[in-house]
């Protein structure tokens, strides 16, 4: 089995409410940390680290000019997500129809 720690770090960090929701945010554009935090009830550091870790696992990308730091979403990394469920998806269908067609042999078999 290959370790993959960026995908690790991935679903790591899209098993937070509030990551998650920052991410839904940023589906409609980039955003400054300021606009991002407004939604949430925490201290401006508590919320830094939930961009922090976002940044991390490559699920955004950031970008200063002044004082004013904006982010925005990295798609790529979501894509490497949607390949590796989608690989799972199929490895467990092809499963089940291995069971599906074992099974109806059983049934066939007492049938007759």
């Amino acid at each position: 089995m290959q370790i993959n720690t960026q995908l690790d770090q991935l679903f790591s960090a899209l098993g937070d409410t509030t990551r998650r929701a920052v991410l839904a945010r940023l589906c409609r554009g980039p955003a400054a940390v300021s606009e991002l935090a407004q939604n949430f009830d925490m201290a401006l550091p508590s919320f830094t680290q939930h961009l922090r870790v976002l940044e991390d696992s490559g699920l955004v990308m950031s970008e200063k000019k002044g004082r004013v730091r904006t982010y925005q979403l990295a798609p790529q990394t979501l894509k490497e997500a949607e390949i590796w469920l989608s690989q799972q998806r199929s490895d467990w269908e092809s499963r089940f129809n291995q069971l599906d067609h074992y099974l109806n042999k059983i049934k066939e078999k007492h049938d007759v």
